[in-house]
């Protein structure tokens, strides 16, 4: 669920389909006939308007009333947290129902002004969700960066908060705290938020997105974050170009962070913006080190001044090496390794040397 690290969020199954025998939709519910497809759609009927929407054409607001748009604006630039609209983007294989709908509801359940929910069903189908919710069926397995692209799309919030279906919110502040956080400092692009194991275990040192990663309850700056355990500035998200929608697993995040590091952005790991997600280790298969290792080449061609990648990829090779020892694992990470040279990049956009030298003050140089 983070960037340098080995994430905990299954590779995405392509083909999966929803459960044979959905749960039968709650009495709030409105069945999946009601979701949209990704382009030009629009809210469900009932579903509240986002912060700052405009009335519909005909109405008119009370008399001496400041229209919303103007006042949101003001409300902006006085630094309120009120007006820091949320949207909370979840993305599912629809497999598992149960989590999705705690999921949700743990959204939903947050105090304060409503959260516009985008669930994006990931090549699947969906049981009925809450009305409140908009649904996003992509038609196949797109995975993961282009799948939360596509919800980030369909929402329009100022700040988006990102969660596996599995993963939930036990505190109803959560939302409070974020908007202050964000409301408070405009150069603040992520927030990564700290994963407690719901059993009441440790936690994993992958869940925490620094080098130093021994003391979870210690907040601090840091270069890259938890996918699945965030909260986004919209506005920097579009100016970094989103997630890199062809890695399909792995590193995303860190491709994300280095861009907003190098447009100015800083990222925070928030020890006190708690949220639950079972522990489990990552599946360490050969698709897993294919695009592990695929991946960190396009990062590093993508990103890097060339003296940095060759450093940076180097040291990723030996570690890999120390670390697995096993032809089984060795086998496909090489041919990823190989792959993510053959394949097209993306545009390249290397960060300057003052972005690398910020990164080492904060403890991790991109050559680990």
């Amino acid at each position: 669920m983070s960037g340098h690290r080995e994430t905990d969020a299954r590779v995405p199954r392509a083909g999966a389909n929803a459960p044979a025998s959905p749960a039968p939709a709650p009495a709030d519910s409105a069945p999946p006939a009601g979701t949209t497809a990704p382009a030009g759609a629009t809210a469900p009927a009932g579903a509240t308007a986002p912060a700052g929407a405009t009335p519909p054409a005909g109405t008119t607001p009370p008399a001496g009333a400041t229209p919303p748009a103007r006042a949101a604006e003001s409300a902006r630039a006085a630094g309120s947290p009120d007006a820091v609209a949320l949207s909370c983007v979840i993305l599912t294989m629809g497999d598992r129902p149960a989590e999705l709908d705690r999921a949700v509801r743990s959204v939903l359940g947050q105090a304060g002004a409503p959260i516009e929910t985008v669930v994006v069903a990931n090549g699947a189908q969906l049981a009925p969700l809450p009305r409140q919710v908009k649904s996003v069926l992509l038609p196949s397995n797109v995975g993961i960066p282009a799948g939360r692209n596509a919800g980030v799309a369909e929402s329009t919030g100022d700040v988006i908060l990102f969660l596996d279906d599995d993963g939930w919110y036990v505190d109803r502040d959560l939302a409070a705290h974020v908007r202050g956080r964000f409301a408070a400092d405009p150069s603040l692009a992520v927030l990564s938020f700290r994963v407690r194991d719901p059993a009441g275990g440790p936690g994993q040192r992958r869940h925490v997105p620094r080098l130093r990663a021994g003391d979870p309850e210690r907040s601090s700056a840091v270069t890259t974050f938890l996918g699945g355990a965030c909260a986004i500035r919209r506005e920097a998200f579009t100016r970094a170009g989103g997630y890199p929608g062809d890695f399909f697993y792995a590193h995303e995040e860190t491709d994300l962070a280095w861009r907003l590091m190098d447009a100015g952005y800083r990222l925070e790991y928030d020890a006190a913006a708690v949220m639950f997600h079972p522990a489990a280790a990552p599946a360490r298969h050969a698709q897993f080190f294919r695009l592990n290792a695929r991946n960190r080449v396009l990062l590093a061609r993508r990103n890097l001044p060339w003296p940095v990648a060759a450093a940076y990829l180097f040291d990723w090779a030996l570690m890999m090496i120390a670390r697995e020892r096993s032809l089984r694992a060795l086998r496909p990470w090489f041919a990823g390794f190989t792959e993510g040279w053959r394949a097209e990049p993306g545009m390249r956009r290397p960060i300057s040397w003052r972005t690398v030298w910020r990164m080492t003050v904060l403890g991790r140089p991109p050559v680990i």
